[in-house]
């Protein structure tokens, strides 16, 4: 590990002691990168800058009258904006309550009612309007600012931050916050229930910061692109405090329709993302290969498959092959094209917050990308554990981070404990007792093994669990990802539990459907369609296919077709992409009898 230049948890003591700190060290040096849509080029912010804006927050946060321990929330999208108001709000010894800028109204309502939320940052008036008709008599809301000047109406009770900042405020409050004070408050976006309020302290994130950085080489140098939602626990704490830990640069993206050209603009070194994006990236890999040469299709393959022999002798897992002398020349025909789509620059790939199909790690680290799957929760600040670019098994989430320790409790559920953990939920401790036992082990919901080199293997979710007529015990999420390996398949839910055989809802790929249905000789456009025995039939075979290597309990009997997907807006998946099972299964009951009754 590189510490040239690394704050330690200690040293920071809260996340504003982190801010503090790096401004000391390096103020003149880049801290962020924004697009300014006007002058249309990207735009760098020093730390010293920085600062500047975090004082007139500040400033006119204390003429709110706020105090310490209230709660402050926003939902603004990725930018310097929400570092202002964040390192602003810490200061001043208040507590921020991030909010998912996809999340339902409703939802939005309920969290700031929860959380007795005083004051609320938007991203735009529109935002307010969606929002308003939900705030009543019970919210406590005595300030609402918009950032974006978009409408000449005042939409009174709110006011556009320009109207509302002073900027002549140049002073910057010391904090008077200790590291087990609470600094945030995030909802989990449950997938049955109300979402539960997780209190975090500054040395939970603190801790878990710096752990990461012993585990990952970051140096000053590097330049992250930021494309996660800072509402996500995840890119919080890995893609937004690790790197002012480092003294690394974020770049912030314009958005995920801008992301291959943010990429191609910001050259990044380093990437945090969910495997929903590598998933994609495989999946369009493997489309346009379709329409290559037989002999580019086995020049690509064999690129990969080189290039994963490769990786495991880097790992000194395996001998040196003479077959590795052609890596120079496949290289640059083959792998070193598909990481200039990436920027070229990528030296460290982060992945979390779901599982991370093995196939689809594999093709990445064939094509000499290091991409590092690691695993956690909100509830753990969130990292337990993750793979090093030295002992990197990618069927595993790695091992832990320093400060934190796990074992396997009943049922082989997953079990942790550190400096990670959270305070508790927000307001409901029966919640907390049921998650952190006695002696403190938080109880994380997921099965899995441990191996004798400590990397963790997550094998299921107990509450997921599908328990068939049978008794045999089926774990979907393995089978679910599998699944969305074909392009084909946008969204999928396996289901089975009670009964003599597995069956799927699947929602298909808009454009993948368009091109099977021309091929089938059927009308794309007819819904009915979507019940054909010969289209049934060609996807039946196709899941075959890609669950060869499941047991034969495990495979996909008979499917429901679909192309409305399941989204946050009708309430089927939570803003982090997990589905709702539950209320997936209530909207399509009649579908699911279909097939089984």
């Amino acid at each position: 590990m590189n510490t040239t230049d690394i704050i330690s948890a200690k040293k920071a003591s809260t996340l504003y002691g982190l801010f503090k700190e790096r401004l000391k060290r390096s103020p003149h040096k880049t801290a962020y990168k924004s697009y300014d849509t006007q002058t249309k080029q990207w735009h760098d912010i020093s730390w010293s800058e920085v600062a500047a804006r975090v004082a007139c927050w500040q400033g006119s946060l204390v003429r709110d009258d706020l105090k310490p321990g209230d709660r402050v929330a926003t939902n603004l999208r990725n930018s310097p904006e929400w570092v202002f108001f964040d390192q602003a709000a810490l200061g001043l010894g208040l507590v921020l309550v991030p909010l998912y800028p996809d999340d339902r109204p409703e939802n939005v309502a309920y969290i700031l009612r929860d959380a007795n939320v005083k004051l609320l940052l938007l991203q735009n008036s529109q935002q307010w309007k969606v929002l308003q008709p939900s705030i009543t008599a019970e919210h406590e809301l005595k300030r609402v600012l918009i950032q974006n000047t978009d409408t000449t109406t005042h939409l009174k009770p709110a006011y556009y931050v320009e109207d509302w900042l002073n900027i002549d405020d140049e002073k910057l409050y010391n904090s008077p916050g200790q590291p087990d004070e609470m600094a945030s408050i995030i909802y989990t976006s449950g997938t049955t229930g109300r979402p539960k309020g997780v209190m975090l302290s500054h040395q939970n994130m603190l801790s878990v910061a710096h752990g990461g950085l012993t585990r990952i080489n970051i140096v000053p140098s590097d330049l992250f692109l930021s494309f996660l939602p800072l509402s996500h626990t995840l890119e919080r704490t890995a893609g937004y405090y690790l790197p002012m830990m480092a003294g690394a640069t974020v770049a912030y993206s314009r958005g995920i329709h801008q992301l291959a050209e943010d990429m191609l603009d910001i050259k990044p070194t380093v990437l945090i993302a969910v495997p929903r994006i590598f998933e994609r990236i495989y999946t369009r890999i493997h489309s346009q290969l379709k329409d290559k040469s037989g002999l580019s299709q086995w020049l690509f393959h064999k690129t990969v498959g080189i290039g994963l022999q490769r990786f495991e002798y880097q790992q000194k897992r395996k001998a040196w092959k003479l077959i590795f002398l052609v890596w120079p020349l496949l290289n640059k025909l083959v792998a070193s094209k598909v990481r200039q789509r990436l920027g070229g620059n990528i030296r460290v790939i982060l992945c979390g917050g779901a599982a991370l199909p093995t196939t689809v790690a594999e093709l990445f680290i064939g094509l000499d990308f290091c991409i590092l799957q690691g695993y956690g929760l909100t509830e753990t600040s969130p990292v337990i554990s993750v793979n090093t670019p030295q002992n990197n098994y990618p069927a595993s989430v790695g091992t832990v981070i320093p400060g934190v320790r796990v074992k396997v409790g009943d049922n082989h559920e997953l079990l942790a404990r550190g400096t990670g953990v959270m305070l508790g939920y927000w307001g409901n401790d029966k919640a907390t007792s049921l998650t952190i036992d006695n002696e403190g082990w938080l109880h994380t919901g997921d099965q899995a093994d441990i191996s004798d080199t400590g990397h963790i293997y997550i094998t299921g979710r107990i509450k997921d669990i599908l328990v068939m007529s049978n008794g045999e015990k089926v774990p979907p999420g393995d089978i679910e990802a599998a699944i969305l390996i074909n392009p084909l398949f946008e969204q999928v839910l396996v289901l089975g539990e009670g009964e003599a055989f597995l069956s799927a809802l699947l929602v298909l790929n808009n454009d993948s459907w368009i091109q099977l249905a021309q091929s089938l000789h059927l009308d794309s456009s007819d819904q009915a369609v979507l019940d054909n025995k010969i289209l049934h039939s060609y996807v039946i075979k196709q899941l075959r296919q890609l669950l060869s290597a499941f047991p034969a309990y495990a495979k996909i009997r008979r499917v429901s077709l679909h192309l409305n997907g399941w989204t946050a807006e009708n309430d089927l998946i939570t803003p982090t992409m997990k589905i709702k099972r539950p209320k997936v299964i209530a909207h399509h009951q009649r579908d699911i009898d279909k097939i089984y009754r």
